[in-house]
């Protein structure tokens, strides 16, 4: 019976684990890995990350690429004139010292051309280029449409 309840709770904590996860590369620190269910597989998905630079040298996130999507490219969302759009970035930069957000409103992960719709609670490997660390696989966590990111103080974050 014991073993029934703790195997219950590890499989219903695992996504909220996943997006949580930390993952390093060198002085990169990749964490909260994240993206919003979709409504099917025609229309695109996003990718949220935290990377923080722990080093002395700056490095950039020069790719992504994942078996969720035909055609994963790195964004920006850009405001002019009051007028959103979200160009193709060639890479986000990640300052020594510092930490930079995917997020909404600003660089993000643009995932075209699904395989199959994500839904809320599935989890897909991505793997990040960067200029100097080189290629990392994170587990990124689906979560509910109209959710506003991972909450890692319930996983013990």
């Amino acid at each position: 019976m014991k073993r029934l309840i703790l195997t219950t709770i590890l499989i219903l904590a695992a996504p909220a684990a996943f997006a949580c996860e930390t993952v390093k590369i060198g002085d990169l620190t990749i964490e909260h890995a994240w993206s919003k269910a979709t409504i099917g597989a025609e229309r695109p998905a996003v990718f949220y990350v935290e990377i923080t630079n722990a080093g002395s040298s700056d490095d950039a996130l020069v790719g992504i690429a994942t078996p969720a999507a035909g055609m994963p490219m790195l964004h920006e969302t850009v405001v002019t004139d009051g007028v959103a759009s979200m160009p193709h970035a060639m890479s986000v930069p990640v300052p020594a010292g510092q930490m930079v957000q995917l997020a909404p409103g600003g660089y993000h992960g643009m995932l075209m051309g699904l395989t199959t719709a994500l839904k809320a609670g599935d989890t897909f490997p991505i793997t990040l280029t960067f200029e100097k660390a080189g290629e990392v696989t994170v587990n990124v966590d689906v979560l509910p449409l109209r959710s506003e990111g991972p909450d890692c103080a319930d996983a013990g974050q």
